[in-house]
């Protein structure tokens, strides 16, 4: 690939041939559509560096799609009318048109009817294109263009090939566009670009709205000055309160001219927040650190704004809807410091959206919470205190439109000891503590101090393995930290992936791949089956605290970290408060005391104790809230009971719920009142509970399901107050595609418990013919569950129609016990063979979860043998001392290590 195209040396030369035929279709005594300025030209023909590319939907006489590409000073244009299609196999007629000025690919609005290529204009996609090849000239003479995409939608490389055919109009030679066959190439079975993505890449406005706002109309019968100004689509159309006046707060300021990039100050860590003293305290925000610099454009009273990353990286382009929002602001000249973020429904940041917007251009709205202001107006504002600084920020921001995606961050006075509690509890990543008094330095000090609610830095990828199942993507990613310039060994991270990261990270890491570990200090062992690649890539990981080796433990991945150099990733430490030499005495406490600080640290105490009285159990010193709430007032289980089970049957349920989407029961007032089932993750949500991006198949918006895989989220569902845990037959980095196959036998009350036991051993039977070993649990009800573990390979279509035809046989043979059908008038007498839990969505009760029923029945694990007993098998939380001893004989221990599959010698045999 060429890195940079061979352009003429002086494409403004070429300027009036180029645009001759433009200018021929356009009276401009009439029309004040651009002619094309030498200025323009030059601003695009810049020796090095990208080419622009631009595709503009046009609601013309037809709807079509306007395709440009950017070369010697005009834009190269293309009509397409039924759009581009990423599908390699389609083959879009493309119509030559007249080439445009550049200033045309710039324009989002209303050409007004009756007036040349009146309609709705919008711009679909934008981004930079790159030749494959050096003469761009000839391939375009020739009819062969082949270049690759960088856009908003359009992506990877894609041909221009014109066709050889006497069917076209003089000058509008037809070529079609085709799209290669690469990593953003579609399949067959996904909707087109088009439809997946119809909306504006810059306003996210659809073309009816466009054409209703009436916010840009190019009228070509007005004069060239009383056209609109330069593109400005996502700007807020509102202004309805008046520019503030700086003058008499900056009259004593000292000025400056306008500063370079200013580093930012960064937040010690700490064990705990200040109590008291001179503080203020911002919720922590968990995404991109951001720097908008707003300076008027030489020559002209038009602003030029800059986003800049905290090591200086001008990342303007990524987030033009911003910088337009900054265009607005009051002011001459300014320095902003804030946080770009994605927000989900819940009004929470999601560090996934955000990725997914910079690395997958999903159409995800951000928003940037500005939290200092360092200049204003010619004016240093740095030395001045951060109240004062505060209050300045807050008035610019004041007169602009609250759809503007530009808001200021509140902050809090108080106990920082309470807020963040307050914080912790509504789901917020934690809290910076700032000296209401101090100066803003370019440096991390103690004027500024963070306390997280989890455990979160940033690490590098040092190697990576490959899933277990065979399939393409990542298994887990080697992790470290750098110490004295040498890159030390952290663990691995291998959850939190979804299907478009893994084919990203795996994309990504391929490229990196080297023959020796990066790492200094590699444990023994840990080296099988990795792919050691270069340490450049950085990656966001949560995990749930240190090892005594100096590892992660529960190390899950959030997201890739393109706005901190490697090199720059350290260890961090949070100190306690008085080792932050602060202006706060006040000692040091633990980050998850509540206000009732003597009441949490005894609930927490007492779970971890409990939990210890099982060799295996887990430890956790998460508090919880009225821990002697009653949720079964049959048995009398309180919620610090129900947080004790769940803690020492942790390790044992952890293999069948962790990195699954959840189904839950909640019951928040416990069994006998209104209980509910929540899929979606929310906010208030506990540490250890988690997200996992679940695509809707029927093409609507991506949902974030509830996940966790840790003995934290376990106890954090007890303090949910949940009483059932339904996961999902398929992992989260596999969502399509299950590893489990689950018959449920659901038996009428007249059923007799050794025709249900003799029935499941009919069904083992069956499974064994078709080389599937198969395990059984109680269901905490009437019923069981059989349970086949398989390899993660077949989608669910298949493993649906598949359980389908093993129940049929069984149906068939004796079809006066047995039914298939969910009707319940058929159920009568009959034990219903229950399939339809292995679809897409579908769950099943988790084993060792709690049932949401009178008593606190468990739904557990057995041995085959114990089907032979002669009453049905029951186990409750309550009686869980009776029944303990199980958990060092597990039944379900071997199901992890099998790794049988569903060969389609089985599928075919289940059919006869």
């Amino acid at each position: 690939m060429a890195k940079t195209a061979s352009r003429q040396k002086d494409p403004a030369k070429t300027l009036e041939d180029q645009l001759a035929r433009y200018r021929e279709m356009r009276d401009f005594n009439v029309t004040a559509e651009p002619r094309g300025s030498k200025d323009a030209v030059q601003s695009a023909s810049h020796k090095h560096g990208p080419l622009p590319f631009v595709v503009q939907k046009h609601a013309a006489t037809r709807l079509h799609y306007d395709f440009r590409l950017a070369w010697n000073g005009v834009l190269k244009s293309w009509a397409i009318a039924k759009g581009p299609s990423d599908l390699p196999a389609d083959k879009r007629l493309a119509v030559q048109v007249e080439d445009h000025p550049i200033e045309y690919g710039n324009f989002e609005g209303t050409i007004p009817k009756g007036q040349y290529g009146g309609g709705s204009v919008m711009l679909w996609d934008f981004g930079e294109w790159e030749p494959v090849y050096e003469d761009v000239d000839r391939a375009l003479a020739e009819g062969h263009l082949k270049f690759d995409l960088k856009g908003q939608k359009m992506k990877g490389r894609w041909a221009l090939v014109r066709m050889n055919t006497h069917d076209a109009r003089p000058g509008k030679p037809n070529w079609l566009l085709i799209k290669d066959r690469d990593e953003f190439a579609r399949t067959e079975d996904q909707p087109n670009i088009t439809d997946r993505y119809p909306d504006s890449a810059v306003t996210s406005r659809t073309i009816d709205q466009i054409g209703k706002d009436s916010d840009r109309v190019w009228h070509s019968n007005r004069a060239p000055d009383q056209q609109p100004e330069a593109t400005n689509p996502t700007a807020p159309r509102k202004k309805t309160k008046s520019k503030p006046s700086f003058a008499a707060a900056l009259k004593s300021v000292p000025k400056e001219k306008f500063p370079s990039f200013i580093p930012p100050q960064l937040a010690k860590a700490s064990t705990a927040p200040p109590s008291s003293g001179d503080w203020v305290h911002e919720l922590k925000l968990d995404g991109y650190r951001i720097q908008i610099q707003i300076r008027p454009r030489d020559g002209s009273h038009k602003k030029r704004v800059s986003l800049l990353t905290r090591k200086g990286l001008d990342w303007t382009h990524r987030m033009p809807d911003l910088a337009r929002a900054a265009e607005e602001l009051p002011c001459d000249s300014a320095v902003l410091d804030g946080e770009t973020v994605a927000l989900d429904e819940k009004g929470a940041t999601s560090f996934a959206d955000l990725q997914a917007a910079f690395q997958e251009s999903a159409k995800v709205h951000l928003n940037y919470f500005a939290f200092d202001l360092l200049h204003l107006d010619g004016h240093n504002l740095r030395n001045l205190p951060l109240s004062e600084r505060k209050d300045l920020l807050e008035k610019l921001l004041a007169p602009l439109d609250k759809e503007s995606p530009i808001r200021y961050s509140e902050h809090f006075k108080g106990d920082g000891k309470d807020i963040f509690s307050k914080a912790c509890s509504l789901g917020a990543e934690g809290i910076v503590s700032k000296l209401a008094s101090a100066p803003y330095v370019s440096t991390r000090d103690s004027a500024w101090i963070k306390s997280k609610c989890f455990q979160e830095q940033e690490f590098v990828i040092g190697g990576f393995t490959d899933p277990s199942n065979g399939s393409t993507g990542i298994g887990a990613l080697l992790i470290g930290y750098y110490d004295k310039g040498k890159l030390h060994y952290a663990g691995r991270s291998g959850t939190g992936f979804t299907q478009k990261t893994q084919h990203t990270l795996h994309t990504q890491l391929n490229k990196l791949v080297q023959p020796k570990t990066p790492f200094v200090d590699l444990p023994k062992g840990v080296s099988r089956g990795v792919h050691w690649v270069k340490p450049n890539l950085v990656g966001q990981i949560s995990f749930s605290n240190w090892t005594r080796d100096n590892l992660v433990r529960q190390a899950a991945f959030k997201g890739l970290r393109e706005d901190k150099p490697a090199k720059e990733v350290l260890r961090e430490s949070a100190e306690p408060l008085e080792s932050t030499n602060s202006s706060n005495p006040q000692p040091a406490k633990s980050a998850s005391e509540s206000k009732s600080g003597r009441r949490a640290d005894t609930t927490s105490k007492t779970v971890t104790a409990f939990a210890s009285k099982t060799a295996s159990a887990s430890k956790t010193s998460l508090p919880l809230t009225h821990p002697e709430k009653i949720l079964d007032p049959e048995s009398g289980m309180t919620k610090l009971m129900l947080a004790n089970y769940n803690l020492a049957v942790a390790d044992h349920m952890l293999p069948h719920v962790a990195d699954r989407p959840l189904s839950i029961v909640r019951c928040p007032e416990g069994i006998g009142k209104p209980c509910f089932f929540q899929k979606h993750i929310g906010m208030g949500l506990p540490p250890g509970i988690r997200s996992v991006p679940v695509p809707d198949k029927k093409g609507g918006p991506t949902e974030q399901y509830v996940t966790l895989n840790s003995p934290d989220g376990l106890v954090g569902l007890a303090q949910m107050g949940v009483l059932e845990i339904h996961p999902w037959g398929s992992k989260n980095e596999s969502l399509e595609k299950p590893d489990r196959i689950i018959f449920d036998l659901d038996p009428d009350e007249a059923i007799e418990w050794k025709t249900l036991a003799a029935t499941a051993i009919e069904l083992r039977s069956r499974l064994e013919n078709l080389n599937l070993k198969s395990f059984v649990k109680t269901t905490g009800g009437k019923g069981l569950h059989v349970v086949v573990p398989i390899r993660a390979e077949n989608e669910w279509p298949v493993i649906k129609e598949f359980a389908h035809d093993v129940v049929l046989g069984i149906e068939k043979k004796n079809p006066g016990l047995y039914v298939t059908k969910m009707t319940k008038a058929l159920r009568k007498n009959r034990i219903y063979l229950d399939y339809l839990r292995n679809d897409r969505g579908s769950t099943a009760v988790a084993p060792y979860s709690t049932r949401a029923r009178s008593g606190a029945p468990v739904a557990l694990p057995l041995n085959w043998k114990e089907l032979g007993a002669k009453i049905r098998p029951a186990f409750h939380v309550t009686d869980f001392d009776s029944w303990k001893r199980r958990l060092n004989t597990d039944p379900w221990a071997e199901m992890g290590k099998l790794k049988q599959r569903l060969t389609a010698k089985a599928i075919r045999d289940a059919r006869s």
